[in-house]
């Protein structure tokens, strides 16, 4: 027999994992002068605690296996896109497509506006394909290896990437987690896509203000004038790839595959493949190193000739193997998060939480605090969506608020969050993929901070929160 999941049952394994994240993430290597405990260890010890826990209520491990089981099928399409990253970057590398868009960058771009660049050109291919991740394993990588040739603030540039990846992620009518707020409050998706330009728009506008600031603040170490500096560099890239026109078809076929709303993994294996063959037609490398590079990754090796150390780094990436650490990361937070879901955990923790709310500006904040709070503590914003979303859209008519806030608060602190929470999947995709720790970006990722800071003003002072509109709906 089972015993009732109270709500101290249901917050007893959240606590155990904030311990361990506090514990483990934070004092021993900020107080005690000791190293981190690896994440996955974190999220293991929290899974065997979460499942002792239920086994002591009286619950059957067959039954909190399948809820790991369902959590990690729902999972899987956001696993295979994590494998495809990993191959479609040395896929680019090895045809000369991303060597080809770096050595450009370099000769085109001038290093004062380069963390503008950083911003605004994940601004455009997120927008055009809705996808972060997508957006960061691809044009970022671009841009990181631009700004590591050029001498830039990698912290600074990964966090413009970052911030550009997500204004698409959330706006684009392409990306899944818009898509999944406005079902989730039940709403027109281009309603909510209109109601989050409130938030949006001002916190993209004013981050871009910053970077294009920061150029000139810390400005990269090799100027325009002095490009010299970097000639070695660019003849190296010269010596191991050949470019032309055509190497742009890969990521060419991912825009049009993103704009005919294609799958995602098919439209990345499709620029894979395309890859593939202009490196056999184009490039000096053989069928055997094309294939090792997908398996393992490009190794400047297969060239047969010395390079300076910065091509190295440069080129030296990708493979089905790259994102592995991110991928077992993201396993065992799922198995974690499958185990809360078998118990309901989060939704009766929200409930009981953000209870209180009566006015629209505590209602709105509420939701925004509920947001963060299940996001950070389930490494899902679809879950975060449907769980927040259930568990605050009556309030939301009671007080007669229109939802399209709901909606845009699931994303204003949902969203926006991801990149900066540690354990998130996707800021350790982020960290795997642009090769600088959360520690050093987060200041700099102006877009979701600034966010953080307009969506309450705009609850408190009731810009932007269509005040009357869903009376005025109803009476009609």
């Amino acid at each position: 027999m089972t015993r009732p999941v109270t709500f101290f049952h249901a917050l007893l394994p959240i606590l155990f994992l904030a311990f361990l994240i506090g514990y483990g993430l934070m004092l021993r290597p900020l107080a005690l002068d000791l190293p981190p405990i690896p994440l996955e260890i974190v999220f293991i010890c929290a899974a065997a605690f979460a499942g002792a826990h239920q086994a002591w209520l009286g619950y059957a491990w067959a039954d909190m296996q399948k809820s790991i089981v369902n959590k990690l099928a729902s999972a899987l399409p956001g696993l295979f896109i994590l494998f495809t990253i990993g191959m479609i970057i040395s896929g680019w590398m090895i045809s000369g497509t991303i060597p080809m868009l770096v050595y450009y960058g370099i000769k085109w771009i001038d290093p004062a506006y380069l963390y503008f660049l950083a911003f605004l050109l994940p601004v455009i291919f997120s927008s055009l394909t809705g996808t972060s991740w997508g957006s960061a394993g691809t044009i970022g990588v671009v841009v990181m290896g631009i700004a590591s040739v050029l001498g830039a603030r990698l912290d600074i540039t990964a966090a413009a990437i970052i911030g550009g990846a997500y204004f698409g992620d959330k706006m684009s009518p392409l990306s899944d987690t818009t898509n999944m707020a406005s079902l989730a409050a039940e709403v027109d998706l281009f309603d909510h896509i209109r109601s989050m330009t409130y938030t949006t728009l001002p916190s993209a506008l004013l981050a871009a203000i910053l970077y294009l600031a920061l150029g000139w603040i810390y400005p990269p170490t090799v100027h325009a004038a002095g490009l010299g500096e970097v000639q070695p560099f660019l003849e190296s890239l010269q010596g191991l790839f050949h470019f032309n026109v055509l190497l742009l078809l890969p990521p060419l076929i991912v825009l049009a595959g993103s704009f005919r709303k294609m799958p995602t993994v098919p439209v990345l294996i499709a620029s894979i493949a395309a890859a593939g063959v202009l490196t056999l037609i184009f490039q000096p490398y053989s069928f055997t190193d094309l294939i090792q590079s997908l398996y393992k990754g490009f190794d400047v090796a297969m060239a047969g000739v010395a390079v300076p150390e910065r091509v190295a780094v440069l080129v030296n990436r990708g493979g089905l193997y790259a994102l592995s650490e991110a991928i077992i990361i993201a396993v065992m937070v799922f198995i974690y998060i499958g185990l809360l879901d078998h118990i309901r955990a989060m939704p009766i923790v929200v409930a009981r939480l953000f209870g209180f709310a009566r006015s629209r500006a505590s209602l709105v904040i509420s939701t925004l605090f509920a947001t963060a709070f299940t996001n950070a503590m389930t490494s899902n914003q679809y879950a975060t969506s449907f769980i927040v979303g259930d568990a605050f859209k009556s309030r939301f008519d009671e007080l007669g608020i229109s939802r399209k806030v709901l909606s845009r608060s699931l994303e204003d602190t949902g969203t926006m969050l991801e990149s900066l929470v540690p354990w998130h999947a996707t800021a350790v995709f982020m960290v795997a993929t642009l090769g600088v720790p959360v520690a050093e970006y987060w200041p700099w990722q102006f877009l979701s901070l600034i966010n953080f800071a307009v969506a309450p003003l705009l609850a408190v002072t009731g810009i932007g929160c269509f005040v009357g509109e869903e009376r005025l709906a109803n009476s009609d």
